[in-house]
């Protein structure tokens, strides 16, 4: 307040006359109190207003004066703005005094706010909640793609974000044959078709719409990979093609090999019985000319012919052009009668080891009527004519896997009489290996009475006393042991 005095007397309101006529201020008792004898010449303002002036005048320029001795000499014209600053502050004061720094975030319950991820601490700005977790805005990303995620709407699995459409690409079935995103049915359900080996999944109208299937694996058709046409109203895949046996001559050396096979268990056949390729028609022919071809899947694929006929059989491989094939050549053979088996008829263009289980069970169906084995009903004959057709086909995949218990050396025979065939031909690449455990995924999985229900009840029999002595037993009961 010293200092007020000070400003006071040398104060640039006060008038001449003032100044003439009272040159000294006066101070009564404490010295922090000051007072002035105030001329009389007022003009018409009152005393309180003009003491309010002066008051806020003294303050600005002690204000100034502060501000001087911290920053050093500053132009009149900077100090004219401060002051009118300082005064238009005072009368609307601001949140937050000039220069302070911003208040420290919030966070709730003493919690600070972590982003999920880049690990940093949020402190001002937006900011995303999403399980439990904060994320700065672009720091929200989908898991699939990396990118933000800056839609309204988004996909969540488990606690990991998704685009939309990034997760329709990850989670929503795709067709394997027209390689669409697999439509919804009425009720707003995803309704597919899967096959229960090649789990491959497709639309649901596939099956009414002439898609091909191929006859051998039953995979449908691609629209990108088409299928070949074997000209009998099959079609088959190219996995399926690579190694498919086309004509008879072809298919001789696999058939003695089965033949070996079956010699290796002690199972001879006494008779040489004729084997032909033939057509999809030519089989229909001669399974119609039958009389006892009544218990036959509703695709017959081979045949153990006991009547004479004239069968036309393929003796040169038609060669592919586009899609289908073409130059096949066929001649008609008549079929006579010199035993108890005409001969055995199998379907051409069936990769090699459908070829080879076909022919395994053809041939124990003509072994059961040269041994005598006489008006067994379908599911025993059918059944264990399976199970040697399932015996061959594990002997391929598995070379030395021993089967059967009771005839453990002639199984190991047999099985190493097969793998030399397969040597000679190079070998089984992956494909031909995951094609066989489809034909014997098909076999242990058929659903019809004779084929499938036979060779669960056979295939546990043989499991249980033997290849030996179950058809021992079917010999004298015509029923599989129990």
């Amino acid at each position: 307040m010293k200092r007020l005095g000070k400003l006071f007397r040398s104060g640039p309101n006060r008038g001449e006359a003032a100044e003439r006529s009272n040159p000294n201020p006066q101070l009564s008792g404490d010295e922090n109190e000051l007072w002035r004898a105030l001329p009389r010449s007022l003009d018409d303002r009152s005393r309180a207003q003009k003491e309010k002036e002066e008051l806020d005048h003294a303050i600005s320029l002690a204000q100034a004066e502060d501000l001087k001795k911290k920053s050093g000499y500053r132009s009149q014209t900077e100090k004219d703005d401060e002051l009118t600053r300082s005064r238009q502050e005072g009368l609307n004061p601001p949140l937050y005094p000039p220069y302070a720094p911003a208040p420290p975030p919030y966070y709730p319950n003493g919690q600070q706010r972590i982003c999920g991820g880049c690990k940093l601490d949020i402190r001002y700005g937006n900011y995303l909640e999403c399980m439990g977790t904060f994320f700065h805005p672009q720091c929200f990303c989908c898991r699939s793609c990396g990118r933000p995620i800056v839609e309204n709407e988004f996909s969540l699995s488990g606690r990991d974000p998704y685009h939309k459409s990034c997760f329709k690409e990850l989670a929503h079935p795709k067709c394997e044959v027209c390689h669409q995103f697999i439509p919804t049915n009425r009720a707003g359900l995803i309704e597919y078709r899967c096959h229960p080996f090649w789990s491959q999944k497709y639309c649901p109208a596939h099956e009414q719409d002439n898609t091909s299937r191929c006859c051998s694996c039953e995979r449908l058709e691609s629209w990108d990979a088409r299928y070949v046409s074997l000209g009998d109203g099959r079609s088959q895949c190219f996995e399926c093609m690579e190694s498919a046996i086309m004509d008879t001559g072809d298919c001789q050396t696999l058939y003695h090999a089965i033949r070996d096979y079956f010699e290796g268990m002690s199972m001879q056949l006494d008779q040489q019985i004729p084997m032909l390729l033939v057509e999809r028609q030519a089989l229909k022919e001669a399974v119609v000319g039958e009389k006892s071809g009544l218990h036959h899947m509703p695709e017959i694929r081979g045949l153990c012919l006991l009547e004479e006929q004239t069968v036309t059989s393929i003796i040169k491989r038609p060669r592919i052009r586009g899609h289908q094939y073409i130059g096949m050549r066929t001649q008609p053979q008549t079929l006579t009668r010199k035993c108890e088996v005409t001969a055995i008829l199998v379907l051409y263009g069936f990769p090699r080891l459908l070829t080879g289980a076909i022919l395994a069970h053809e041939l124990m169906q003509g072994l059961l009527h040269l041994k005598g084995y006489r008006n067994l009903n379908p599911e025993v004959e059918k059944g264990i004519c399976q199970v040697l057709s399932y015996m061959w086909l594990e002997s391929e995949l598995m070379p030395g896997f021993k089967n059967m218990p009771s005839s453990s050396t002639f199984t190991s025979a047999a099985s190493s009489s097969s793998s030399t065939f397969s040597s000679k031909k190079g070998g089984k690449s992956k494909i031909e290996h995951k094609l066989g455990e489809f034909f014997m995924h098909q076999i242990a999985n058929d659903s019809s009475p004779a084929y499938g229900g036979g060779f669960r009840a056979a295939n546990a029999a043989v499991n249980k006393y033997g290849l030996r002595r179950t058809l021992d037993y079917i010999r004298l009961t015509g029923n599989f042991p129990l």
